[in-house]
């Protein structure tokens, strides 16, 4: 074997080796970013917002042939953040009733905002559905509801969160609501009388997925 050769393979090795040096500390920077990672996680314990549905103003909510239901109502919607150290960017939420699992409003966008530590957040939005039509099983059993003097429509909400700790801000999050909403129809004394409309107290926990 010539020198040459030789020099040909020392440095074939070298590069080889300083490869695997390369691998080696990527591979231990990587290890150590997640641990830093998780060990924050662990530390902070992020719990997702809590959104209470306060009450619900119905200003029209009625049924018109052959199958369009009108819904024009008033919600108040508040959300708590749980974390001491972690701030709530909500950068879009939509909110919307559904009867049955159909949609009867259209979405309103709620102003995109900043909820910082146990901070509460409270927004009132009215949602609007005129005519909207829907199966006429829907309209069948929304006037079987309505007789039995309970109708149960579900405030949903809709969107993107991200959170902050320190300086450092996460991606973002979907986020997604569910409302229960037990409407008594049939005796105005359930609720309050405002002018044309009925305000109902609810004060009810949402079910929150993040």
């Amino acid at each position: 074997m010539t020198a040459k050769d030789c020099g040909h393979h020392h440095h074939h090795d070298e590069r080889r080796k300083l490869y695997r040096l390369l691998f080696a500390c990527f591979l231990i920077f990587v290890i150590v970013v997640l641990f830093i990672i998780f060990l924050v996680w662990a530390i902070l314990r992020p719990t997702k917002p809590r959104f209470i549905l306060q009450d619900a103003t119905v200003y029209a909510f009625n049924v018109s042939p052959p199958n369009f239901l009108t819904s024009n109502l008033q919600v108040t919607v508040s959300s708590r953040n749980p974390n001491s150290r972690i701030g709530i960017y909500y950068d879009k939420l939509d909110v919307y009733a559904t009867y049955r699992s159909q949609q009867i409003t259209l979405p309103t966008l709620v102003p995109a905002n900043y909820q910082g530590h146990k901070d509460v957040n409270v927004w009132s939005p009215f949602l609007c559905g005129n005519a909207v039509p829907v199966a006429p099983y829907l309209a069948a059993a929304l006037s079987q509801d309505e007789m039995a003097g309970m109708v149960l429509i579900n405030i949903k909400i809709d969107g993107r969160v991200r959170w902050k700790v320190g300086t450092f801000i996460s991606g973002r999050y979907h986020l997604y609501a569910n409302c229960p909403a037990y409407i008594s129809f049939g005796n105005r004394n359930n609720g309050i009388v405002v002018g044309p409309a009925i305000k109902y107290q609810l004060v009810q926990s949402c079910h929150v997925d993040v």
